[in-house]
């Protein structure tokens, strides 16, 4: 008899992932005692330990690396598997999972929620936000089925499908008391080396991470999103790229200022994205309706002025270091 389950299996990947059993417990929605028994009866029956223990961090023994390299493969099969099934049954995935750059809006898909609803509500649908090559790589991954808003074009080696469903045009802005704002002529690199940038970081676990517009030796502040960045510019915390339709309405009320610079970011196409020959119902509705529905221009609008909700004017601090 196999001492080996998937759900053991699930549990250790998620583990080592998360660098915590308390972490696994949250993502997986149990309790931690249940974690803590499953790998300590897997240890058991294995003869093998896993996992290093430093307090409540944990990390992979040279034993639980080889486990868990053959078992990542063990459990998308697995996946594979159950979706197969279920599709030759219905036709219909039981859940789909979309994902999209965190530049853009999940709340821009409303109206297409709602159509699909109408016509598919026996599939659960899941809306993630990945950062830069985070959305490729969870395409790759299967983590996700459908990439509506896929930050620059995918990476080579094939094994999807791409089409590109919107651009955005990117502005440099700094906050009204920033250094950087007195200076009346196209900013260079030279004037930018002094002072803080903000930039998102990629989210990707397997492929190579994006660094976009970083000088080399600069000071930077990494935060997970755009939101996030744009809430700090507007602060003054520090510099950057913006999307153009983030930053117009800041800029036109006074909240920022943009800045003309020698080295402009070249617009960023976004992609609709797909892996080759899959081939269910929810998905394929999806893409037709992404076809001829572009939601784009929804998608990173709307997030303009949530985003700007949660800024107030007084907060900013013209602060540069």
């Amino acid at each position: 008899m196999l001492k080996l389950s998937l759900d053991a299996l699930e549990i250790v990947e998620t583990i080592a992932r998360k660098g915590s059993f308390a972490g696994a417990a949250k993502e997986l929605f149990r309790v931690p005692s249940t974690i803590s028994y499953t790998v300590a009866k897997l240890e058991e029956d294995l003869g093998v330990r896993l996992f290093d223990r430093f307090g409540p961090k944990v990390a992979l023994t040279a034993a639980g690396k080889e486990l868990l390299k053959e078992g990542r493969y063990l459990l998308r099969a697995a996946g594979d598997l159950e979706s197969r099934v279920r599709r030759v049954a219905s036709g219909w995935e039981t859940e789909l999972t979309i994902c999209m750059d965190s530049m853009l809006a999940p709340s821009g898909l409303q109206p297409d929620i709602e159509a699909f609803y109408e016509v598919a509500d026996q599939t659960r649908l899941r809306l993630v936000s990945e950062v830069l090559s985070g959305t490729w790589d969870a395409l790759l991954d299967r983590r996700v089925d459908l990439l509506v808003g896929a930050a620059g074009e995918g990476p080579s080696g094939g094994g999807y499908t791409a089409e590109p469903m919107g651009a955005s045009r990117f502005v440099f802005a700094v906050a009204p008391g920033h250094p950087l704002a007195a200076i009346d002529r196209p900013l260079e690199k030279a004037d930018l080396l002094d002072y803080r940038a903000v930039a998102v970081s990629d989210s990707a676990r397997q492929l190579g991470p994006r660094t976009v517009g970083l000088l080399f030796g600069q000071d930077m502040l990494a935060v997970p999103d755009m939101e996030t960045k744009f809430a700090f510019q507007l602060r003054g915390i520090g510099f950057g790229f913006l999307p153009e339709s983030w930053a117009r309405p800041a800029i036109e009320a006074g909240l920022l200022v943009e800045k003309e610079v020698v080295e402009p970011k070249p617009d960023e196409t976004f992609y609709l994205a797909w892996r080759s020959g899959e081939e269910g119902a929810a998905l394929a509705w999806w893409v037709k309706r992404m076809r001829e529905h572009s939601p784009f221009a929804r998608l990173i609008t709307r997030h303009c002025h949530e985003a700007h909700l949660k800024v107030q004017p007084e907060d900013q601090a013209g602060r540069t270091k």
